[in-house]
C-alpha cells in the first residue's frame, strides 16, 4: 500500500502530467528537478538552518531586532485594553470617502500589479529571439526571497522611524509563521507551472471551504445555515469553472494533479499562519512588527536553503542575463510591501470588511485582467461559476456585517496580515 502512495505521489510531481509548457513534447526533466523533490530539499534547508539562525538572532541581529520587533515604547499594563483601530481625527464624508478611494487604488493597483507579474515570471521565457526560444527562471524559492527582504527593509524602516508597543512574544514564535509562509508563497509560485492564475485565483477564494471544515472537526465550531448556503455556492462555482474551462493557449499551463496539490499545500500553509499570527497578536504587537519578525526569519530560511543548494548566486546570474527579469522582480517585490502596508492601514481605517470587499473585487479583476493579458479561455458557464463564486464571498461579507450590528459573535475566518 505505501508504495503505491509514494508512486502515485511521484507520478502527479512527473512535469509531463502537468508542465503544459511550451515544448511539451520535449524530453522530461531529471528527477532532482520534480516540484516534490524540491519541495523536501528547501524544507530540510529550512529545517538545518534553525538553529544557526536562532544563534544569528541572538546575537549579531539582536540590536536590530530588539529595536524593530520588541519595540521601543514604555510597556502598557496590562489591565489597560487593547484598542483594534483608533476612530480618525477627520470625520467628514468627503475626506473619509477620498481614504476609502486612496485605500482601494492602492490595493487594487499594488496587487493587480503583483498578480500579472507573477504570472509572467513564472509562466514565460525570456531572452527569447527569432532563432532562440529563450529560457524560464524556475526557482520559486528565489522570488520569495526577493519578496521578503523588500518587505523586511519597509518594515523595518518604519519600525525605527515610528515608536512601536514594546511587548514580550517570544522571538521564537515568529519563525512557526514565517516557515509556514515561505511554503505557502513557495506552493503559490510553483503552482502556476501547472495551474492557470483563473484557477490560482479561485482556489484562494475557496479557501473558506476548507477553514470551516478544520473548525467543525477540531474545534467543534458551529456555523450559521447562511455559512454553509455561501460555502456550497462557492464550492458550485469553482466545480463550474474548473469542470467548464475552454482550451488553453499551446503556452498556458493546465490544471493537473500537482497543480492541485500545490494549491491545497498553498491552502493548508496559509491557513495556519494566519492563525498563528492571530495567536501572536494576543502580546499586543503592531502589524508592522509582526510584519517584520515575520520577514525577518523568512529572509534567514530562504538565504541558507538557497546557499546550501548552491541556487542563490544562480537566481542572481540569471537577473544578470535578463534585464527585463531583474526590473519584473524588483516591481514585484515593491507591489508585495506596498500591498501589504495598503492592508494594514485599511484595515486601520475601515475595518476587516470593507478590506475584505475590496480585496474580492480584486480578484475578479485579476482573473479578468489575466485572460485579457495571457489569453485564458473562459465558457459560457465558467464565467457564470466565477460570478457565482465572487457573489457567495460578498454575500457572506454582508451576512457577517448584519450579525455584527445586531451584536452576535461572528467567529473570525482568516487574518489578513500576511497575504504574499
Amino acid at each position: 500500500m505505501d508504495a503505491r502512495w509514494w508512486a502515485v505521489v511521484l507520478l502527479a510531481a512527473l512535469p509531463s502530467l502537468g508542465a503544459g509548457g511550451e515544448n511539451p513534447e520535449g524530453p522530461l526533466e531529471s528527477w532532482t528537478q520534480l516540484w516534490f523533490f524540491r519541495f523536501l530539499v528547501n524544507a530540510a534547508g529550512y529545517a538545518s538552518f534553525m538553529v544557526p539562525g536562532y544563534l544569528l538572532v541572538q546575537g549579531l541581529c539582536f540590536p536590530l531586532v530588539k529595536t524593530c520587533v520588541f519595540g521601543n515604547e514604555p510597556k502598557a499594563p496590562d489591565e489597560v485594553p487593547l484598542v483594534p483601530r483608533a476612530e480618525p481625527a477627520e470625520t467628514s464624508p468627503t475626506w473619509q470617502a477620498l481614504k476609502l478611494l486612496f485605500c482601494a487604488a492602492g490595493l487594487q493597483v499594488s496587487y493587480l500589479t503583483w498578480g500579472v507579474l507573477q504570472e509572467r515570471v513564472m509562466t514565460r521565457s525570456y531572452g527569447a529571439t527569432a532563432t532562440s526560444p529563450g529560457e524560464r527562471f524556475s526557482d520559486s524559492q528565489f522570488l520569495v526571497l526577493m519578496n521578503r527582504v523588500l518587505a523586511l527593509m519597509v518594515a523595518g524602516l518604519y519600525c525605527i522611524l515610528c515608536k512601536q508597543p514594546r511587548h514580550g512574544a517570544p522571538m521564537y514564535r515568529y519563525s512557526f509563521a514565517s516557515l509556514s509562509n515561505v511554503l505557502s508563497s513557495w506552493c503559490q509560485y510553483e503552482a502556476l507551472k501547472f495551474v492557470s492564475f483563473p484557477t490560482q485565483v479561485l482556489a484562494k477564494a475557496s479557501k473558506v471551504i476548507p477553514v470551516m471544515l478544520m473548525g467543525k472537526l477540531v474545534s467543534r465550531r458551529s456555523y450559521e445555515h447562511w455559512e454553509y448556503l455561501t460555502a456550497g455556492l462557492v464550492s458550485v462555482g469553482v466545480s463550474m469553472f474548473l469542470l467548464s474551462s475552454g482550451p488553453e493557449p499551446h503556452s498556458s499551463p493546465a490544471t493537473t494533479l500537482s497543480g492541485l496539490i500545490l494549491l491545497a499545500g498553498y491552502i493548508a500553509f496559509d491557513s495556519f499562519t494566519s492563525n498563528w499570527q492571530d495567536a501572536l497578536f494576543a502580546y499586543k504587537m503592531s502589524s508592522v512588527q509582526m510584519m517584520f519578525g515575520v520577514n525577518f526569519f523568512s529572509c534567514l530560511f530562504t538565504v541558507g536553503s538557497l546557499l546550501e543548494q548552491g541556487a542563490l548566486l544562480e537566481g542572481v546570474r540569471f537577473m544578470g542575463r535578463h534585464s527585463e527579469f531583474a526590473a519584473h522582480t524588483l516591481l514585484l517585490s515593491v507591489c508585495s510591501a506596498c500591498g501589504q502596508l495598503f492592508i494594514f492601514y485599511t484595515i486601520g481605517q475601515f475595518g476587516a470588511a470593507v478590506f475584505t470587499i475590496i480585496m474580492t473585487l480584486r480578484q475578479a479583476f485579476a482573473i479578468l485582467l489575466s485572460c485579457l493579458l495571457y489569453g485564458h479561455t473562459v465558457t459560457v458557464v465558467g464565467g457564470l461559476g466565477v460570478a457565482v463564486v465572487f457573489a457567495a464571498l460578498l454575500l457572506r461579507v454582508y451576512a457577517r456585517g448584519r450579525l455584527k450590528q445586531r451584536g452576535k459573535k461572528v467567529v473570525p475566518v482568516e487574518s489578513s496580515v500576511q497575504k504574499v
